[in-house]
């Protein structure tokens, strides 16, 4: 007997439409406000410049190749795992944490001053307030998605992010790629005016977060392209997106999950934790800048508990 289950089937959705740039918006508020609402999300070309994306990249494909899990035969900036190395991993090092690289690893991009500025972009802020019409904060859990090519690897499959972070639903998250990430090796997808569905039902998925939105009936366009160095997307907490799965042998992809939302609204408090089971003390050891640690620690935000008991509302199907 066939598995197969219709509601969950992204295939009945109509065919992905390439993303539209949001960037010509941007001296004009209120139309970048009527696209946001309408689509759920935002594609900008050329955002940041390209030496501040690939002096991130650089930084974490160090890493990388501080831990044996490069091809020396490649060049660094290229991304090509060794295979051999990685073929040793066990399954729980492979992918800890849903990051895609052992402990270690993580340990050491999470400590990185310059991966935690990115954040802190005058330029991001503004777009941040000009969508919240107040004060934008990013929250401190920063996410790096170091997409290694080993066995144990998954895409991301369709989710929306409020399960995973709660708080205000009016959150947005900014995903960054860390270098051209074409649709081949794995960008995001996201599933256009999906948001306007509220919050859908889950079924388990063994890719990165556990849970996977089921689709029905929504009516709604995939939307993907190809993102050069300093492209990014920015979406609403409910606003279904996924990953394409990576088609070129050997690559790995580097991106980022940064969130942000209006210092009026409620937040979760784990969102305010590390991601990973570090401390900020132990992250923050050599830093320079003093403005990046605890600025969270100045407002006064009204707290949410997390609850997990809408992460499986499988009623909640169509």
């Amino acid at each position: 007997m066939s598995d197969h289950n219709p509601l969950r089937d992204t295939a009945l959705m109509p065919a992905s439409r390439m993303f539209e740039d949001a960037t010509p918006l941007l001296e004009q508020p209120e139309k970048l406000l009527e696209r946001a609402n309408e689509k759920g999300y935002l594609f900008f070309k050329g955002f940041f410049s390209k030496e501040s994306i690939i002096q991130v990249r650089k930084a974490i494909l160090m890493i990388l190749q501080e831990q044996g899990l490069l091809d020396a035969r490649h060049p660094l900036m290229s991304g090509y795992a060794d295979q051999e190395a990685l073929d040793r991993l066990s399954e729980e090092d492979a992918n800890w944490n849903g990051v895609g690289v052992p402990y270690e690893v993580y340990l050491a991009v999470q400590k990185l001053e310059i991966f935690h500025a990115m954040t802190h972009d005058p330029k991001l802020l503004a777009l941040y307030e000009t969508l919240f019409g107040a004060r934008a904060i990013p929250h401190p859990r920063n996410i790096a998605r170091v997409m290694v090519p080993h066995r144990f690897a998954h895409a991301t499959p369709p989710h929306q992010d409020f399960l995973h972070i709660q708080g205000d639903y009016d959150t947005w998250t900014c995903w960054i790629p860390l270098g051209d990430v074409s649709r081949e090796l794995g960008g995001l997808s996201i599933l256009e005016g999906s948001h306007k569905a509220g919050l859908l039902g889950v079924t388990s998925n063994p890719g990165a977060g556990g849970l996977e939105s089921i689709l029905c009936g929504l009516g709604c366009e995939w939307a993907e392209g190809d993102y050069e160095t300093g492209d990014f997307v920015t979406f609403h907490s409910l606003t279904v997106h996924k990953a394409l799965p990576n088609q070129q042998p050997g690559r790995v992809r580097l991106s980022c999950d940064f969130r942000f939302q209006s210092v009026e609204h409620p937040i979760e408090h784990a969102s305010l934790l590390p991601h990973g089971p570090f401390t900020w003390e132990e992250l923050y050891e050599g830093w320079q800048r003093e403005d990046l640690q605890y600025y969270w620690q100045q407002e006064k935000f009204e707290y949410t508990t997390f609850d997990e008991s809408i992460r499986w509302q499988k009623d909640k199907i169509c």
